[in-house]
């Protein structure tokens, strides 16, 4: 729970406190107010016991958290501070908080998980859930505008740069399922604003361009571009010219 979530919560008690001890606590309204604070409690709370839960993760127990780490370590050019490294090492310790057996050491890990994640999220502009499945050796070339869905599948050396989004389509987001988010093959270069949604698989050894939006499977071997822009002659007559034409 970051800063601000202990904050509201803190106020929350103490208006709580002071409801409970005025005189009029037998009215409607402020049995309604205690009412609506406990349940905002309970709410905040039960979803941070959700995120805590054991989610198995076969890539981190067969490899290990810190052989990954430095796989990654290694192909963000063995510099720490870029962000698209440090967002991965978090991802990574998620997967491996939320794997643990013991459950202290799980609700202690997947705390501070939580804390992590929303600084990478916050300052970053990079939201990668650790429900989803990274393989190895996975580069975020530039940070910012970055979304990787929870169900998204990705292979071994892929390339994801800034502004690409991974997400789910075509359902109800109320009732997401996994096979509605994109499965990437091995070895796939995803370009800056990328844009693949829903049940999509990409094979492997595929680059994609800037700015593609994919919506169906693209075969292995392959190079996807958006479509080039037009060139048109340059446009000489000055607004209040057309605006004149336009009147008459």
């Amino acid at each position: 729970m970051d800063a601000f979530a202990k904050f509201a919560l803190k106020q929350a008690l103490d208006v709580q406190s002071w409801l409970k001890s005025t005189k009029d606590t037998n009215k409607p309204c402020h049995r309604q107010d205690i009412y609506c604070f406990n349940k905002l409690i309970k709410d905040s709370l039960w979803k941070v016991v959700q995120r805590m839960r054991r989610w198995e993760n076969p890539l981190i127990e067969a490899v290990g958290l810190g052989k990954l780490i430095k796989e990654d370590f290694n192909q963000h050019h063995r510099d720490w501070t870029r962000p698209g490294f440090r967002a991965l090492a978090v991802y990574r310790f998620g997967t491996w908080a939320r794997s643990r057996t013991s459950k202290p050491v799980r609700m202690a890990a997947s705390l501070l998980h939580l804390l992590l994640f929303r600084h990478v999220r916050n300052h970053y502009g990079i939201e990668i859930s650790y429900k989803c499945k990274i393989g190895r050796r996975f580069e975020i070339g530039h940070q910012h505008g970055i979304v990787i869905h929870e169900y998204a599948i990705i292979g071994d050396d892929c390339v994801i740069r800034q502004g690409a989004t991974l997400g789910i389509g075509g359902i109800t987001r109320a009732t997401p399922v996994e096979e509605t988010a994109p499965v990437i093959g091995d070895r796939v270069d995803i370009g800056a604003g990328v844009m693949i949604i829903g049940k999509v698989t990409i094979g492997d050894d595929v680059n994609i361009g800037p700015n593609a939006v994919i919506l169906s499977d693209v075969p292995a071997n392959t190079t996807v571009l958006a479509p080039f822009p037009k060139i048109l002659p340059r446009h000489t007559a000055s607004p209040s010219a057309d605006a004149t034409a336009q009147a008459e």
